[in-house]
């Protein structure tokens, strides 16, 4: 994670029912996180962050890092299909900061 508002790499490839632990490194000088979802859900979620942007992230799906440290996510992909993930620090999401797992 970076103050580019990427995540690098962007897209990652797992076979369905894998588990993935991954270990998220911030770059930056701001802090970022990683929320996995839908579309939908995490453009809802971008959406609620704005109105509260303190807000700090600690469920299963989700991770927040400050800057120069790293956090993990562990994540089982059941289904076959493309799962998202994005920053959702406010203005993140909407710069770009986000990235998809095809599940094959």
């Amino acid at each position: 994670m970076a103050d580019t508002m990427r995540f690098t790499p962007d897209s990652i490839a797992v076979k369905r029912g894998e588990t993935v632990r991954f270990v998220v490194h911030n770059v930056g000088k701001v802090e970022h996180e990683m929320v996995i979802g839908t579309t939908s859900e995490l453009k809802e979620h971008a959406q609620m962050m704005r109105s509260m942007p303190d807000t700090k992230h600690a469920g299963p799906n989700q991770v927040t890092v400050v800057p120069g440290k790293q956090g993990v996510l562990v994540w089982q992909f059941d289904g076959p299909g493309t799962v998202d993930f994005a920053c959702l620090v406010p203005g993140h999401f909407e710069a770009g900061m986000v990235g998809k797992v095809a599940v094959k």
